[in-house]
C-alpha cells in the first residue's frame, strides 16, 4: 500500500461541527511534503518510507507487533539512509502539529459562530458566571482593572526550533486559514495551495536545527520575535475582548491604563549554572529589548500617521500643535521623530556609528510616550471620532501600557553561593573578615548595618579577581539600567534570610538608589519545609520590612524538587509552603506575591493551566501572580497570536476566580491523607531512584542524556557543574531525557505503591472524596492521567532492549510493574476502563501523532546504538551525519509530545 497523494484540489470537508477539516489539513500537508520529497529522493528510499509510514499506522491495533516489523525495517538500513528517513517523520509529524494547531483556531471560531456556549475558561464563559455565583458588577470590575498577572518568558534546553522556522510555520498555519474560507474561487484555492507548497518546500530545504550552539543574545532575540510576531498582535486584541465583555456586564469600560497581563522576562538574565551570561551580555539584552521596543512603535506610529490625515481636533491639541491642517499628523511626526532618537541613542550605545544630529530628545519614560497618544484619543472622542479612535490608535495605548519602553523587563537570577563568594571576597579585600566563615547570625548582623546606613559602602576602585568581579559587575548593571529595564534579582538556592540580606547589602553597596524586588527561590524539599522561618525572620527585620514597601516575592521552585523527591512529595512540599507563607500576610501586614516556576512537563508543574492555577491554596492568589513560561511552552501557548489570545483569556479568568471565588481550606483529613501518601511516595522514589546503585547506568544505557551533552540547543550547560551524577544534572535535561524514551519515570515513580498502601489500611472515600472536592488532588490526578497517557512501556522497553545491557533489564521490569501499578488504581479512582476519557481533544492529539511519534523514537533507538557501539570506528563524515539526524530525532520528538521541558 503506497502512501496515498492527496486530492489537492479538493475542497476541504464543510465544517458543521468543531472537529471536522483536523484530518484533511494533515492529510493534505503530509501528501505536499511526500511529493516534494518523492522529487528529492531515490525511489528506493521512498519506498522504503512509504512501507514504514503504513506499518506504523497498525501501532494503536497491535503496538507489540507493529513495534517489531518497523523496527526491523529501521535496523536493515545503512547509516546513509537513516538521515533522510529521519528528516522525513520529523516533518510530517511538525506539520500535524501545524495542522492541530489551527485546528485550535478553527473550533474556536466555529463555537463563536454558532453561536455555541463560549469555551470553558474563555472571558466570554468565566465573567458571566462570577455574576451569577454572587460577585457584584463592582466587584468584578475592581478586580479586573487591578490584576498583576506576569508571564516570565525563560530560554531552556528544550526549545530546539529554530526562529527562521517559526515564522515559516506560522505562514502554513495562514495558508490553512485562508483555504477555510468557502467564498474562494477555483483559481484562488489553486493559487493558495500553490503557495502552502511553496512554504512546505521552504522548510523542508531549511536546516532544522542550529549548527552552532545558540548565544544568550540569540535566546533573547528569540523571545523578542514572540513578541513581534504574535503577542504585540495579540495583547491589543485580548485587550479589546476584556473591555467588551466587562463593559456588557457591569456597564463600565477598561481604563485604559489597566494592565492586567504584562510580560518579562530570564534571557540574557539568567546567570545560574550559565557562565556564558555575563554582565555584558545582560547590558546588551537589555539594550536590544529597548531598541526593539522603540523600532516597534516606530512602525505603529509610521501606520497610525498615515491614517490620522483629519483636520478637527479638540483645543487641547491645538494649543500644542498650533494652526496646521493635520493636527495628528503633526503631534505624532514629533512622536516618531523621538522614537528615532531613542534608537539612535540605543545604538550608539551598542557601539554602532550613527548620525547624532537630531535635536530631538530620546524617550526615557513610557509616560512620556503615552501622553501624545492620550492627546489624540481624547481630541477624537471629543470630536465624536470614536471609531477612529478606538482602532490603530487604541491598540497602540494598550501596546504602551503593556510593554513600556523596555518590551520585557529582565530579571537578574543568581545562585545564593556566588553572593556569598563575592561579599567574602569584598570583606577580605576591604580587611573586614571573612564573610563565607562567619555564622549565619554574625552575617545578618553585618547585612543589617550595611542596609541601615543607606550608603554606598563598596570603593568605586575595588578590584577583585576575574570570576568575583564578574559578580560584582552583574551589580554594576543593576545601577546603570533606565527605569522598568529590570523587574525582580532571583536568589536560587536559597535557604536563609542572609541569602537575601546580601543582595539588598550589594545593591546599596554600588549605590543603586531604589534596588530590585528580591525574589528568594524555594526549590529543594528541605528549603520549602524551611520557607515559612526564613521569611519570617527575613520581615521581622525592621530594614528590611521597610525595603519591600509591603509585598514580599517569594518564588516556588518545581523543577528541583521533582528531581530530587519525585512528583507527588515535591507537589505537596510547594503546597504546603505556601500555605504556611500565606500566615505571615497578617502576622507582618505584607502581601505575599508567589512566582511559580513552572516548566512544561508534568513533573516540572506543566499541565492545564486553569486548574493548576485553581488548585493553588486558598488565599495564595489575590488578584497577583507570576509564572514562568519555559522553553517550547512559549511557542505551543504564545507562537500564534489567536492561540495567545486564548492563552491570555484562561490566565486572567483562572486568576480571577480564584481571586473572586476563593475555596475553603482542604479537610484536615486530606491533608493527612496527601502527608501520607507524599511519605510513601518519597520513600518508593528514594529506593528506586536516589538509593539503586544500578540507576545512573540505567539512566545513562535508556536515555539519550549523553547525546543532550553534544547538542547546541541551548547556550546553558546540561549540568551545574562539570562532574558526572545525578546530583549535578539540571532538572530540565533530566525530564526531557525521560519524554524521549517515554518512560517519563520521575513523574510517576512511587505514587502508584504510595496509593496502594495508603488503600490496604484506609478506605478508598477518602481519596474518592479529595478527588471530587479539592481542586488541588483533582489537579494532581489530572496531570498524573496526562503523564501516563504520554508513557509508553513498549517503546520504553524498545530503548531497553537494545540499548541497556541484560543485567539492568530487572530495572526495566520493576519500573513497568510500577507504572502497571499506578495505571490501575488511577483508572479506578477516576471510574473508567481507559484513560483520557473524558478528554477527547488531548486523546484525539495523540492518536493523530502516535505512528509519526512511533518511528522517530525507532529511528532514535537505532542511531543510538549505532553511535555507541561505533565508537571511533565511523570515519568523521559519517558520524557527523548520524549524530545531526540525532538530533532531529530528539527534536521532532520534543515538538510532537509538547511538554517535554
Amino acid at each position: 500500500m503506497k502512501i496515498r497523494i492527496y486530492d489537492i484540489e479538493e475542497t476541504p470537508k464543510d465544517n458543521q461541527e468543531p472537529n471536522k477539516g483536523l484530518h484533511h489539513d494533515i492529510h493534505l500537508l503530509t501528501d505536499l511534503l511526500t511529493r516534494i520529497i518523492q522529487k528529492q529522493i531515490d525511489p528506493d528510499t521512498f519506498e522504503i518510507i512509504n512501507q514504514i509510514s503504513n506499518e506504523a499506522h497498525q501501532y494503536s491495533i497491535n503496538p507489540e507487533e507493529c513495534l517489531k516489523k518497523v523496527q526491523n525495517i529501521i535496523s536493515s538500513l545503512s547509516n546513509d539512509k537513516l538521515p533522510i528517513i529521519t528528516r522525513a517523520f520529523a516533518h510530517f509529524l511538525k506539520l500535524i502539529d501545524l495542522a492541530e494547531v489551527y485546528h485550535r483556531i478553527r473550533r474556536r471560531r466555529w463555537h463563536q459562530r454558532h453561536g455555541h456556549p463560549p469555551q470553558p475558561g474563555s472571558l466570554e464563559a468565566v465573567l458571566p458566571d462570577l455574576i451569577t455565583k454572587g460577585v457584584s458588577p463592582t466587584e468584578l470590575h475592581k478586580a479586573v482593572s487591578s490584576l498583576k498577572i506576569e508571564l516570565v518568558l525563560t530560554a531552556h534546553p528544550t526549545e530546539v526550533t529554530r526562529r527562521t522556522l517559526m515564522g515559516k510555520y506560522r505562514d502554513i498555519v495562514n495558508d490553512l486559514k485562508k483555504l477555510d474560507n468557502s467564498d474562494l474561487t477555483p483559481a484562488e484555492r489553486k493559487n493558495v495551495l500553490r503557495k502552502l507548497q511553496g512554504k512546505i518546500e521552504s522548510t523542508w530545504y531549511t536546516e532544522e536545527i542550529r549548527w552552532k550552539r545558540p548565544t544568550p543574545i540569540d535566546e533573547a532575540k528569540w523571545g523578542f520575535a514572540v513578541i513581534e510576531e504574535s503577542l504585540w498582535k495579540a495583547i491589543p486584541e485580548f485587550m479589546r475582548n476584556l473591555d467588551k465583555t466587562l463593559l456588557e456586564l457591569t456597564g463600565i469600560r477598561l481604563p485604559l491604563d489597566a494592565v492586567p497581563i504584562r510580560f518579562a522576562s530570564w534571557m540574557g538574565g539568567d546567570r545560574d549554572g550559565n557562565p556564558n551570561i555575563t554582565a555584558n551580555i545582560t547590558r546588551e539584552v537589555c539594550l536590544l529589548a529597548r531598541w526593539m521596543a522603540a523600532d516597534l512603535y516606530w512602525r505603529d506610529v509610521k501606520v497610525l500617521r498615515d491614517s490620522l490625515s483629519m483636520n478637527e481636533c479638540n483645543h487641547e491639541l491645538r494649543a500644542l500643535v498650533g494652526e496646521t491642517r493635520e493636527p495628528y499628523r503633526a503631534i505624532l511626526r514629533t512622536v516618531k521623530d523621538r522614537l528615532v532618537r531613542t534608537k539612535c541613542l540605543i545604538e550608539a550605545d551598542l557601539g554602532k556609528d550613527v548620525d547624532q544630529s537630531s535635536q530631538h530628545f530620546p524617550y526615557l519614560e513610557t509616560r512620556e510616550l503615552l501622553e501624545p497618544l492620550m492627546i489624540c484619543y481624547r481630541s477624537l472622542n471629543s470630536i465624536g471620532a470614536e471609531a477612529i479612535a478606538e482602532d490603530h490608535l487604541m491598540d497602540l495605548i494598550r501596546r504602551v501600557t503593556c510593554f513600556g519602553l523596555t518590551l520585557l523587563p529582565l530579571d537578574i537570577r543568581q545562585d545564593a553561593s556566588r553572593h556569598t563568594e563575592l561579599m567574602d571576597a569584598i570583606t577580605q579585600e576591604m580587611k573586614l573578615g571573612s564573610y563565607e566563615s562567619w555564622s549565619e547570625e554574625k552575617r545578618q548582623e553585618f547585612l543589617i548595618n550595611i542596609i541601615a546606613s543607606d550608603k554606598k559602602w563598596i570603593p568605586d576602585n575595588l578590584r577583585l579577581i576575574p570570576d568575583f568581579q564578574e559578580y560584582l559587575d552583574t551589580f554594576k548593571v543593576i545601577l546603570e539600567q533606565p527605569k522598568n529595564a529590570l523587574g525582580s534579582y532571583v536568589i536560587s538556592m536559597a535557604s536563609n534570610p542572609s541569602d537575601v540580606l546580601v543582595v539588598l547589602a550589594l545593591q546599596k553597596g554600588i549605590g543603586v538608589l531604589n534596588p530590585l524586588p528580591i525574589v528568594p527561590l524555594f526549590e529543594s524539599i528541605n528549603d520549602l519545609k524551611n520557607a515559612k522561618n526564613s521569611i519570617d525572620t527575613l520581615l521581622s527585620i525592621p530594614e528590611y520590612k521597610k525595603y519591600c514597601h509591603g509585598t514580599q516575592e517569594i518564588m516556588i521552585g518545581y523543577s528541583d524538587s521533582s528531581k530530587e523527591a519525585g512528583f507527588l512529595a515535591a507537589s505537596w512540599a510547594q503546597y504546603q509552603a505556601q500555605e504556611s507563607l500565606i500566615e505571615l500576610e497578617k502576622k507582618h501586614h505584607i502581601h505575599i506575591v508567589f512566582f511559580h516556576g513552572r516548566g512544561g512537563t508534568i513533573g516540572r508543574g506543566g499541565g492545564p493551566t486553569h486548574l493548576a492555577i485553581r488548585a493553588q491554596p486558598p488565599g495564595s492568589v489575590k488578584g497577583r501572580l507570576r509564572v514562568t513560561q519555559q522553553g517550547e511552552i512559549i511557542r505551543f501557548r504564545f507562537g500564534m497570536p489567536k492561540i495567545a489570545e486564548r492563552s491570555l483569556s484562561i490566565y486572567t479568568t483562572a486568576t480571577l476566580e480564584a481571586t473572586l471565588l476563593p475555596l475553603d481550606p482542604p479537610k484536615e483529613e486530606w491533608c493527612s491523607c496527601m502527608t501520607m501518601l507524599a511519605e510513601a511516595s518519597l520513600k518508593e522514589y528514594n529506593q528506586k531512584i536516589n538509593q539503586n546503585p544500578d540507576f545512573m547506568n540505567y539512566f545513562n544505557a535508556v536515555t539519550p542524556i549523553k547525546e543532550l551533552d553534544k547538542f547546541t540547543i541551548s547556550s546553558r550547560p546540561t549540568r551545574r557543574k562539570n562532574i558526572g551524577g545525578l546530583k549535578a544534572l539540571r532538572a530540565i535535561p533530566w525530564f526531557f531525557a525521560w519524554a524521549q524514551n517515554r518512560l517519563l519515570l520521575p513523574t510517576w515513580c512511587g505514587i502508584g505503591e504510595a496509593l496502594e498502601s495508603y488503600l490496604k489500611e484506609n478506605s478508598f472515600d477518602t481519596i474518592k472524596s479529595m478527588f471530587e472536592n479539592w481542586y488541588y488532588f483533582i489537579s494532581l490526578m489530572n496531570r498524573l492521567e496526562m503523564v501516563l497517557t504520554t508513557t509508553d512501556i513498549h517503546i520504553s522497553e524498545a530503548y531497553e532492549k537494545k540499548l541497556a545491557p541484560e543485567e539492568l533489564w530487572s530495572l526495566g521490569d520493576e519500573f513497568r510493574n510500577s507504572f502497571h501499578i499506578t495505571h490501575k488504581i488511577l483508572l479506578k479512582l477516576l471510574e473508567q476502563k481507559e484513560l483520557l476519557t473524558k478528554d477527547s481533544i488531548l486523546r484525539r492529539s495523540m492518536l493523530v501523532r502516535n505512528s509519526e511519534l512511533l518511528v522517530l523514537h525507532l529511528l532514535q533507538i537505532e542511531m543510538l546504538s549505532r553511535t555507541r557501539k561505533a565508537e571511533g570506528q565511523f570515519d568523521f563524515k559519517d558520524k557527523e551525519t548520524l549524530e545531526r539526524a540525532l538530533l532531529i530525532s530528539i527534536s521532532g520528538i520534543a515538538a510532537g509530545l509538547h511538554n517535554t521541558g
